[in-house]
């Protein structure tokens, strides 16, 4: 039986662990709190991010990282993507030296515009053929409900991402392998800002003729970015690219599009954050997102208004004037 760790006790950490135990895996979870550790264990629910989910048997839950650890095949690390280093550093020590380390984050980290698979190969000092990147069209409350779902499994060690993708193969979750890592990150991380700017269009009362413009035109970003960075354009067609995109932006149980849609109604960011207690990954990633493209040249419009509404205090109706009265041009470029 595969053994597994997962650190991280949020939506997207739960709903996967439970994957991964109706998968067959053993499963470990490691908590900063002790009294929700406790509810999980006592009561097999994770009441604070997904209350209707029973967990499975095969799931228990510590507070300890060493104990968490301890003799894991696996180690899945499901946290907010810029306190990665930070915990990193306190768990590195304790990593098993043979356990491949599986990131579900979708962030570029501020400060240093690294993506999380940089960030744990660096402060875990994990070589890339140990590293895994999980993304896709994955909305947590789905697959906690084993709505059937598919994901992307990317190393660039094939028979690295093979192995893991067996150990989250459940009835109801389709992993698909790719040895992609740039891509199937960068297609996770992007979207979010994307859904950002979707949601404030829907905020604003515009429709989906908008919308799609917003999705295809920041598909087109993405596209760019990517391939100035060495990603293949092919996995921006597939899950972790135009799969997750849609899902992201489109549905009312993404973090980001709620987000955006507050934001287009004229609240402040500082309104927003005080009504939700779950991160919201594209507002604390778009700045880094936006100094990696301009760090490579690359133009992205959409990315670099969200920026200005989130961080610069633009109004999001001046945004959408600003980004229609862009210079026309060929839609391939």
């Amino acid at each position: 039986m595969t053994r597994v760790a997962v650190f991280g006790t949020g939506s997207w950490g739960t709903a996967f662990a439970a994957v991964l135990a109706d998968a067959g895996c053993q499963v470990r979870m490691w908590g900063r709190r002790t009294e929700l550790v406790d509810q999980i264990n006592q009561t097999h629910v994770n009441g604070d991010y997904l209350p209707d989910l029973v967990l499975p048997g095969a799931i228990s839950a510590t507070n300890s990282p060493q104990e968490a650890v301890d003799g894991v095949d696996i180690v899945v690390l499901a946290v907010p993507s810029q306190l990665l280093r930070a915990n990193l550093a306190h768990w590195a020590d304790f990593l098993p030296p043979r356990a491949v380390v599986v990131s579900l984050m979708k962030g570029v980290e501020l400060g240093t515009t690294k993506r999380m698979s940089e960030v744990i190969a660096e402060v875990g000092h994990v070589g890339p053929e140990r590293i895994v990147v999980v993304s896709g069209p994955n909305l947590a409350r789905e697959i906690a409900a084993k709505q059937p779902a598919a994901t992307v499994v990317a190393c660039v060690e094939e028979s690295i991402a093979e192995r893991v993708a067996m150990a989250c193969a459940a009835p109801y979750f389709r992993p698909y392998t790719n040895t992609d890592v740039v891509g199937t990150e960068l297609g996770g991380a992007v979207k979010n800002v994307i859904a950002l700017a979707v949601g404030m269009a829907e905020g604003m009362g515009m429709g989906d003729n908008t919308k799609s413009t917003i999705i295809t035109r920041g598909l087109a970003e993405t596209l760019r970015l990517g391939m100035a960075l060495g990603a293949d354009p092919v996995t921006f067609a597939g899950l972790a690219g135009v799969g997750d995109l849609i899902a992201t932006c489109m549905s009312p149980l993404s973090r980001n599009h709620r987000f955006g849609v507050k934001l287009g109604q004229g609240m402040s960011v500082a309104q927003v954050v005080a009504t939700t207690s779950q991160t919201a990954e594209g507002v604390k990633s778009c700045q880094a997102i936006l100094e990696l493209a301009q760090h490579h040249g690359i133009d992205v419009p959409i990315i670099e208004n969200v920026v200005a509404v989130v961080h610069e205090g633009r109004k999001p109706r001046d945004v959408a004037d600003l980004l229609m009265s862009r210079a026309r041009k060929a839609e391939r470029t």
